[in-house]
């Protein structure tokens, strides 16, 4: 079973019915029980990392996911959520991640050029950097849809970047614990593609 947490941050609905289409039982769930008994966990999120970040604690659902992480459950966190998984953010201030990846969040206009759009919203190139299982059924240079204005900097754990006036982070991942940059529940066949390939992917 996958657990996808649901922290009050996020369209879960698009997520559950791709992991449904992929015949993947899944629940929706904030229950630390619930998530301690699924085989995977899913952290999506929609928004400003400060707000998620006072969300995921206040239940102490933070800590929680540390502690599967760390135990060798497989976690992979989506668009915010991947950015949850990082150090820190500086998005309105500075403010502490998870720390299950390297690196930090910090505003795309600091590297791409000043007369692209802000935020980054579209169909874009996966270039890989690493392998993964996570591309398992996808190959590079497939297209993924992204809507983001923050990415992932200073990173030693990217496993794929993506073009938008410079390589930006579109892909992370340390041991058991995944990110990506974009949506893959919007990404079509490519996206289901990746949530398959985790789901499947053995702890």
């Amino acid at each position: 079973m996958v657990a996808i947490v649901d922290y009050g941050v996020g369209n879960l609905f698009s997520l559950k019915s791709s992991l449904d289409f992929l015949k993947v039982e899944t629940v929706v769930t904030k229950d630390k029980a619930v998530l301690e008994n699924a085989d995977k966990i899913i952290l999506p999120g929609v928004g400003a990392f400060p707000d998620a970040a006072k969300k995921l604690g206040a239940d102490g659902l933070d800590k929680f996911i540390i502690g599967q992480a760390k135990e060798g459950k497989a976690l992979l966190g989506i668009c915010l959520g991947m950015q949850l998984l990082l150090e820190k953010s500086y998005e309105y201030g500075e403010h502490k991640g998870l720390g299950l990846i390297s690196g930090e969040i910090r505003p795309i206009s600091d590297v791409i050029p000043n007369d692209l759009k802000i935020p980054h919203i579209g169909w874009n190139a996966l270039d890989f950097t690493k392998q993964s299982p996570l591309f398992k059924y996808i190959k590079n240079g497939d297209h993924v849809y992204f809507v983001h204005s923050f990415y992932a900097a200073n990173c030693d754990d990217v496993i794929a970047t993506s073009e938008y006036g410079a390589p930006l982070t579109a892909a992370v991942a340390r041991g058991n614990v995944f990110g990506c940059q974009f949506h893959p529940e919007k990404s079509g066949d490519v996206g289901l593609n990746i949530l398959r390939a985790f789901c499947e992917k053995e702890n």
